[in-house]
């Protein structure tokens, strides 16, 4: 606009609205840095947190990785208005289908992409990316996914479900779950999120 407008070009940008794009960019990018920002205060030797990495061979990344003692939790963070719900259809005599909806949104999309995110991962963690007699197999280690949805209209009670194992809720349902005890030792946590951070480059 500018470079096209050159006397004009800022009072025209000052006056105008941002592209809906742009909004819902930003909108979520705000969400995502306060569930980040969280995230890095819970950090300790048995929460290990890494953030914003780049899926290799792709533009694509991933939100948040967290190494915990019950496993590696990938989780995308979203901003949306709306209740999440889980609608199925088909049954008795269908193939059940699962479908996430946030209000009269469909985002079974966000579900196939959180299960990718969690393919990748569970890649890196494979046997032949350890020496051999370094403990524990990393193809072991739970990987879980999480679509966590900031602001959403949650229910008073309940509201949290699993759709294609994939887990749905909101931040403070969350970080109790990241703060569980669980098998993993802090010295397995600290050498997992290396290799991870190793493996999955920043964005």
């Amino acid at each position: 606009m500018r470079a096209r407008n050159p006397k004009l070009g800022g009072l025209i940008l000052a006056l105008s609205e941002d592209p809906q794009s742009t909004t819902a960019w930003n909108t979520g990018a705000l969400g995502e840095e306060r569930l980040g920002n969280r995230l890095n205060e819970l950090s300790n030797d048995s929460l290990r947190v890494l953030h914003d990495r780049r899926i290799p061979g792709t533009r694509a990344n991933i939100d948040h990785l967290a190494v915990t003692p019950t496993g590696i939790w990938v989780i995308d963070a979203k901003k949306y208005k709306g209740r999440p719900a889980l609608k199925a259809q088909g049954g008795v005599f269908r193939q059940r289908v699962e479908k996430l909806r946030v209000g009269s949104r469909d985002c079974n999309s966000l579900v196939d992409g959180m299960l990718r995110q969690v393919n990748v991962v569970e890649s890196v963690l494979l046997p032949g990316d350890r020496p051999e007699g370094s403990g524990r197999p990393w193809g072991g280690v739970p990987v879980r996914g999480v679509l966590c949805f900031v602001d959403a209209d949650w229910p008073l009670i309940g509201g949290s479900f699993t759709i294609r194992d994939v887990d749905v809720m909101w931040p403070k349902k969350l970080y109790p779950l990241l703060q569980a005890d669980g098998p993993l030792k802090a010295a397995e946590i600290v050498e997992i999120h290396r290799h991870l951070a190793e493996r999955l480059p920043p964005a």
